[in-house]
């Protein structure tokens, strides 16, 4: 999942360098906190929260093979 979802936000951003996913590991859950350059926050987020969303619905549906229930935040 953490792979999937830094190869998602690099290809977005205009400093992919500054991307970074930490993994914290429940029981049940998985929490991806994804990091960005303050100035690419604006472009994973997109209008309406519209990408985040999509970004939010590609790793839950990759997470449903594993039976994990995966939330994805985005950290400034």
């Amino acid at each position: 999942m953490k792979e999937l979802l830094e190869t998602i936000a690099r290809s977005l951003v205009d400093y992919p360098d500054e991307v970074s996913v930490n993994e914290v590991e429940g029981e049940k859950s998985l929490i991806l906190e994804l990091r960005v350059a303050k100035d690419d926050m604006g472009k994973v987020i997109g209008k309406q929260g519209r990408i985040a969303k999509a970004i939010r619905t590609v790793v839950k549906a990759a997470a449903t093979k594993d039976n994990k229930r995966v939330v994805v935040e985005i950290l400034q």
